[in-house]
């Protein structure tokens, strides 16, 4: 109660047709167009006015209409575009004078054509077209930060990069000595494994103590170097991208361009120099725990002596198999960096775009890692390595 008056009962909006003997169709509209109620549906309306012979004009009377919002606005909106379509003129005099005026200023200022946003499907060819563009954008984007990559190596071999020493350093310590703990807890449960799985097998023929030679070339020759680089691409690749995402969304990158510093001379070299000459170090540091979590398998479950262990894996030691591992390391370190900085690069300009950066330079590390991986392996077949 307000006043000794009782207040109003919302009634359901109404919405009612009719032909008129002019060859119009009057819609009578009534009711409380707040929302509260559910909206009569156009369908029906719109049967009648295109139904033929279509209406000269369609009237519209809200004079019966309490309160009202955007709903309805909305509504008449949708009815008049309907109308448009089927080339029958709208008269909105009977229109409030609020309505009125937003409507026209809905017809003044009309959608954008892109404003909507399309869910049609493409077709198949169209889609395939699409795919492959943008696989050849993605070639051509990862070939050109690759040759300004190599320029600003050369530049830095003869001492004119803006590549400061002081930021290699920084990023060993970053991807060296800081990744130890996570190096050394993945290398020893990979040496485990790997004298696990070839104990069961060995230990049939009486041969246990080979799980030296399984677990050192084992170590040696791949998964050291491997799994020390998945590991790093994990956690540093993925940090490189994140740091030089977020500086592009900061647009600290674009200062660097204005200032005249090349970004890459000054931000990726550092990254991907620091983690080339820490991946062999982190190879070697991996493989002496792998082979350490083989010993403690062969003397845990195989009752091997240590030393007879050590023995055996010395006389399975190869120079040649020590070299081609670090050499991969130092293979996969390149790739890791190139990777991170690469997808830090083409970040985009939201937070957003930071996330999907980094999941990106993880998924492109380990491709290339794994892809390497199989082009040294063949190549060390062909030449008989």
């Amino acid at each position: 109660m307000a006043n000794g008056e009782a207040q109003a009962v919302p009634q359901e909006p109404r919405a009612a047709g009719q032909r008129t003997t002019g060859g119009a169709y009057a819609i009578s509209l009534s009711g409380d167009w707040t929302g509260k109620f559910p909206l009569p549906q156009l369908g029906s309306l719109l049967e009648e006015i295109s139904r033929p012979p279509r209406p000269s004009k369609v009237v519209l009377d809200a004079r019966g209409v309490g309160a009202w919002n955007s709903s309805f606005v909305g509504y008449i909106f949708d009815l008049q575009t309907h109308c448009t379509e089927f080339q029958v003129a709208v008269e909105r005099n009977l229109l409030p004078d609020g309505v009125a005026r937003l409507i026209a200023l809905a017809d003044a200022v009309p959608e954008k054509t892109d404003a909507r946003v399309s869910h049609a499907r493409d077709g198949f060819f169209a889609g395939l077209g699409k795919k492959t563009i943008a696989a050849v954008d993605a070639a051509a984007m990862l070939f050109d930060f690759l040759g300004l990559l190599s320029i600003a190596f050369g530049r830095f071999v003869s001492g004119r990069a803006r590549t400061r020493i002081a930021d290699v350093f920084e990023q060993m310590q970053a991807c060296g000595a800081d990744a130890l703990p996570i190096v050394s807890l993945i290398s020893f449960l990979v040496g485990v494994i790997l004298a696990f799985m070839g104990a069961v097998e060995l230990e049939r023929f009486g041969a246990s103590i080979y799980v030296a030679d399984l677990v050192a070339i084992g170590m040696l020759r791949e998964m050291g170097a491997m799994m020390t680089a998945i590991i790093m691409a994990g956690r540093t690749g993925a940090s490189f991208a994140a740091q030089l995402g977020s500086m592009k969304v900061a647009q600290e990158i674009d200062a660097l361009s204005t200032m005249g510093i090349s970004p890459v001379e000054f931000l990726c070299l550092p990254r991907v120099l620091a983690l080339c000459l820490m991946m062999p170090i982190l190879c070697i540091y991996s493989d002496l725990l792998g082979i350490a979590g083989g010993a403690f398998i062969g003397s845990v479950m195989l009752h091997v002596a240590p030393r007879a262990y050590f023995h055996e894996t010395m006389s399975a030691f190869t120079m040649s198999d020590f070299t081609i591992g670090v050499v991969k390391a130092a293979i996969y370190g390149v790739l890791v960096g190139f990777a991170g900085c690469l997808r830090g690069f083409e970040c985009g300009n939201s937070s957003s775009a930071v996330g999907y950066a980094t999941t990106s330079a993880v998924v492109t590390s380990i491709v290339m890692i794994v892809v390497a991986c199989g082009i040294s392996a063949f190549i060390l077949n062909l030449v008989g390595i």
